[in-house]
């Protein structure tokens, strides 16, 4: 069986940053053959670290190939339309003025292909401010997300850009589903994902909170922060300083967490019921905090696990990837680029999948655009005016040069 579901299906990204780039890079884990076309200064993300390409490139781009297409110019447009016409499906996550101003309007690429399955990742899908920009903070400013997350009591972003991310993974979602749908007869080939969209329905568990709340108290009163609503859930410092996060969502929870430590309070009924336990919240997070400062790290973690309590090291980046499960069978692959070799994260998939596509390293930028272009039925000659025409690049290999800090012997 096929480990490469989309395998020989051609999928055109035009994307920058984070959110489009990630659903192709989802596309191109499961089989399909990404070109990622990119203006003659290329996608941001290929010069944040250093000079060179950050790791959301890295990450996120492997396995695709790059053609060096200005679409500001005629020449360009003529290419990037002619490449369409042979194309599965199109990702961008252009502005509206700049989808209409580049010619990649949902109506203009349905005039070249009308089989293209068409995805538009935007600030905010149909709407009083369809036409408004929006980016991953955003978004978790507009749908609440931010006002419940302060630093020093100023509204921040979460930091990772989950919006962006989600937003890629719905549009996945999407392109499947209109590929099902073609394949079935349907005619509908549009998909459009906005971020604000996206932002609400990830936050409806709490907004729907919310509306309940108002309705059966009278006012509006949100859920509290679940480490904040459950005594003993949260991060606690061991005897050796490294911090372990504990699960302690039921009274059953309490009770092997108690009983794994050796407390009294096993058999305190005051404290058996979690709502007994909010109400002694000061009391049982010091109680806590004492149980686990008392243990070195590995004790505590043994304890808690013979005895059926979920708990985890709060890891830093540096250490996450030393984990035995993460570096089980089919979870991580190895990249090399520019000299340099990286274990990049696989696309979760089930377990016997294995190595499911075979991967390019990240691209030069240009590094297929005469290949693409000539698939697409551009002769020699009709590129090699292209290239002169400067309306496509091709790869400069040494376009940038790494100066990785070494660390002394």
């Amino acid at each position: 069986m096929s480990h490469s579901p989309l395998r020989g299906l051609r999928v055109v990204e035009i994307g920058t940053m984070l959110a489009a780039p990630f659903a192709t890079h989802i596309l191109s884990q499961l089989g399909a053959e990404v070109i990622k076309v990119e203006p003659p200064a290329g996608d941001p993300t290929r010069s944040l670290v250093r000079g060179g390409p950050s790791g959301t490139f890295i990450a996120y781009s492997h396995g695709k190939k790059s053609a060096c297409i200005d679409l500001s110019t005629p020449g360009g447009r003529a290419a990037l339309h002619q490449l369409l016409a042979r194309s599965d499906a199109l990702v961008h996550n252009l502005a509206p003025k700049a989808a209409r101003k580049l010619g990649v309007r949902r109506e203009d690429c349905a005039a070249l292909n009308p089989d293209l399955v068409y995805c538009h990742i935007r600030g905010y899908a149909a709407g009083p401010q369809e036409d408004d920009l929006a980016s991953n903070p955003v978004a978790e400013a507009a749908t609440g997300v931010m006002e419940g997350n302060r630093v020093d009591g100023r509204p921040s972003r979460l930091g990772p850009s989950y919006h962006d991310q989600f937003a890629g993974a719905y549009a996945v979602i999407g392109v499947l589903a209109s590929l099902l749908q073609a394949k079935a007869g349907g005619a509908d080939r549009h998909v459009e994902i906005g971020l604000y969209e996206t932002g609400l329905h990830v936050a409806a568990r709490d907004l729907v909170g919310v509306q309940l709340k108002t309705q059966l108290l009278g006012r509006a009163e949100r859920e509290p922060h679940g480490e904040f609503a459950m005594p003993g859930y949260g991060a606690y410092m061991t005897a050796d300083e490294r911090w372990l996060y504990l699960l302690m969502l039921t009274d059953g929870h309490w009770l092997k967490f108690c009983q794994a430590l050796d407390l009294p309070e096993a058999a305190d009924a005051s404290l058996a019921r979690l709502k007994d336990r909010k109400k002694a919240r000061t009391q049982v997070e010091a109680l806590v905090r004492r149980a686990i400062a008392a243990l070195p790290f590995d004790d505590a973690v043994a304890r808690l696990k013979a005895a059926g309590v979920g708990c985890t090291e709060v890891l830093p980046l540096e250490r996450v990837l030393d984990a035995p499960q993460a570096r089980s069978a089919g979870k991580l692959r190895d990249v090399a680029f520019r000299g340099l070799q990286f274990q990049v994260p696989e696309f979760p998939r089930h377990p016997g999948a294995g190595d499911a596509a075979p991967t390019l390293p990240p691209a030069a930028l240009g590094q297929h655009t005469l290949e693409v272009l000539e698939q697409a039925g551009l002769s020699a000659a009709e590129c090699a005016a292209l290239v002169a025409s400067g309306a496509v690049g091709t790869d400069e290999p040494d376009s940038f040069a790494w100066a990785p800090v070494r660390a002394s012997a």
